[in-house]
């Protein structure tokens, strides 16, 4: 398990209540050994004015995604910060929801690089992004 630190769905669900998260409806919804997911409604909130998911709102799930596993695989008062992302989007949604899969690439002392892969609800890839993030300490 690459998880250093302890916590609960509710526990996230609860940090992204009132936050980016909380305002677009992602929801933290399992996780793995090596794992986490999330889904994001395809709604007004993430739609583009032609009516397809904005691809911005595509990479705010995958940094979110990246940045909460980037923080549980961290300790004491470590932070960690998104230091670049990039996205493609392969395939448009219209509707339902989209789930965002985060899995490590690489978990340094000082870097982690994070692949955020993001389904529709036929479980097609609609967008991958990588993240790589920066782990401070005090």
């Amino acid at each position: 398990m690459i998880w250093k630190r302890k916590f609960t769905l509710e526990q996230m669900s609860a940090m992204a209540k009132d936050c980016m998260l909380g305002h677009l409806g992602i929801e933290i919804t399992c996780y793995g050994d090596d794992y986490i997911e999330g889904t994001m409604p395809v709604d007004n909130r993430t739609k583009q004015p032609f009516g397809l998911l904005h691809g911005g709102a595509s990479v705010v799930l995958a940094e979110s995604l990246g940045s909460i596993a980037g923080y549980l695989c961290s300790e004491g008062e470590q932070r960690v910060v998104g230091l670049e992302i990039n996205a493609n989007h392969i395939r448009s949604a219209r509707e339902g929801l989209v789930k965002g899969v985060c899995k490590p690439i690489h978990l340094g002392r000082r870097q982690q690089v994070w692949s955020i892969d993001i389904f529709n609800e036929k479980d097609q890839l609609c967008c991958t992004s990588r993240l790589t993030t920066a782990v401070l300490s005090d």
